[in-house]
């Protein structure tokens, strides 16, 4: 079945989901909707519909003058079986003793590795990004180091890859969270399918706003690979739930968009023990000062 895409741009989140929003309204409605912050450092927003006809124009254009969007831009998609195409490109990962793959690549596991199952159908944060790469790299180092971290947690965890890795080197369960319900259900799945029920605990939340995170603080080490944006708000709440000498491992962000992120958390108590650039992509590894 043929399908359409359309595609626009503004600045700001609350008028990108206002958009979206109002996009959602079209008569026919779009099969879905979304919205993404471009990673660029303009502060601009992509919103995306995606149509089962082709949508409006007139309509289309009416909303990018009503919210001061871009025009849209409409193409005509076509007809692919995405996950088989994921399957046909997504290869292992590896970093360090890490190793993540794919149901279809199960018979290269090498022995001796941490071996991470995440589903082509679930691909985001397999690892193959570089931030996801960075913070497993990260983890990695600590883990050859000797360190030992017993309270650890993963703050909008996606595929909780990072929560998974964690609980399958150190002995304590892990806390894994993310704002998304559905991103939620997509770590219980993948927790499930590399039998680590019990070991990590998937639960649904804004940054720590959950009483299972405030109960389990101070945490010795936080993943929290998102954006930006979202990573300089949360620095206060960071070092508010990071115990003194704690870590966190950060990304979701340009090599740009670094200096501003560690001035946030600097602020906050942390300073810089680690960086690791990947392409355009920055992971930093930062320790919460006693005192």
């Amino acid at each position: 079945m043929t399908t359409f895409s359309a595609l626009t741009s503004l600045a700001g989140q609350e008028p990108a989901e206002a958009l979206a929003e109002a996009l959602e309204q079209l008569d026919p409605p779009p099969s879905g909707v979304g919205v993404f912050e471009i990673e660029d450092g303009s502060g601009l927003w992509e919103v995306g519909g995606y149509f089962d006809a082709a949508p409006d124009p007139a309509a289309l254009a009416l909303l990018a003058v009503v919210h001061g969007a871009q025009d849209f831009s409409v193409s005509e998609l076509p007809e692919i079986d995405w996950v088989a195409k994921v399957k046909r490109e997504l290869v292992p990962v590896e970093a360090g003793r890490f190793f993540v793959y794919g149901s279809h690549d199960a018979d290269r596991v090498p022995e001796g590795r941490v071996a991470l199952l995440i589903e082509a159908a679930m691909a985001f944060g397999t690892g193959h990004h570089g931030t996801t790469l960075g913070c497993l790299r990260a983890l990695d180092r600590m883990v050859s180091a000797g360190q030992v971290r017993h309270r650890v947690a993963d703050i909008g965890c996606g595929t909780a890859v990072l929560a998974m890795a964690a609980a399958s080197v150190w002995p304590e369960p892990v806390l894994a969270s993310d704002i998304d319900a559905v991103a939620v259900e997509v770590a219980e799945a993948n927790v499930a399918a590399n039998g680590l029920q019990g070991r990590v605990r998937c639960i649904e939340a804004t940054g720590f706003d959950h009483p299972e995170l405030a109960q389990a603080a101070p945490f010795d080490l936080v993943f929290a690979n998102i954006l930006k944006g979202p990573l300089i708000d949360l620095a206060p709440a960071m070092g508010a739930h990071v115990a003194p000498d704690g870590q966190a491992i950060l990304s979701g962000l340009l090599t740009t968009q670094a200096d501003d992120v560690i001035a946030a958390y600097a602020a906050a108590g942390f300073d810089v023990a680690e960086r690791e650039d990947i392409g355009d992509w920055a992971t930093l590894v930062l320790t919460r000062r006693k005192g």
